[in-house]
């Protein structure tokens, strides 16, 4: 079941009575090539020490849980990887995939230790199948790192400025992540306003 969210001068946002996500429907969707061109824009530089400590966010609580020799998969890389190089050099060799700067198809034959999405599911367009695509890739007793802000009402919402950006198309609340672990059989763990870790 599907009910209307809200509405602006840009687009419409639906949520699921289900899973609670609040997304955009596809007639709002960028073509692919416009889609690159807004991410062209972006200037992440892994020698930011800024931008480091942003990620940090995640990279942190994640890496004080992995065990020894564990390895992952960063989806969503972007332009300049960076959350990946951060693992690499703590000792977790990290792998990379973004389906317009780096699409290596190999990715997809291995298992992983543990998988990061930094500020990445709000851009996907069908994120059931990508997310059960990557839980299926996780071993058994990995982790799933997930960063991205959370909806939390209507009338936050209404000011938020995450909702502006044409390449933000699903919107993740904490209930949608319960959602998901619930239907993984896995454990949540909370940390912060925008990141979770999820448990397999």
């Amino acid at each position: 079941m599907i009910d209307h969210f809200y509405s602006d001068i840009q687009r419409e946002y639906f949520q699921c009575r289900c899973c609670w996500l609040v997304f955009v429907p596809p007639q709002y969707f960028l073509s692919l090539e416009e889609e690159k061109k807004y991410y062209d824009l972006h200037h992440n530089n892994p020698q930011d020490d800024n931008y480091r400590k942003f990620l940090g966010r995640l990279a942190e609580p994640l890496l004080a849980q992995l065990p020894p020799g564990a390895r992952g998969l960063d989806f969503g890389s972007g332009p300049g990887p960076t959350l990946s190089r951060m693992l690499t050099s703590a000792g977790f060799p990290t792998a990379i995939f973004d389906p317009f700067y780096c699409a290596n198809s190999q990715v997809w034959n291995h298992r992983y230790d543990f998988i990061t999405a930094s500020e990445v599911v709000e851009h996907l367009r069908r994120p059931q199948y990508e997310l059960n695509r990557l839980w299926s890739l996780l071993r058994a007793g990995g982790i799933f790192g997930v960063m991205t802000k959370r909806v939390i009402d209507r009338q936050a919402f209404s000011n938020w400025h995450y909702k502006n950006d044409p390449t933000h198309v699903s919107f993740f609340c904490e209930s949608t992540f319960r959602w998901l672990a619930k239907s993984w059989s896995a454990d949540l763990q909370i940390i912060g306003p925008d990141v979770v870790l999820i448990h397999k």
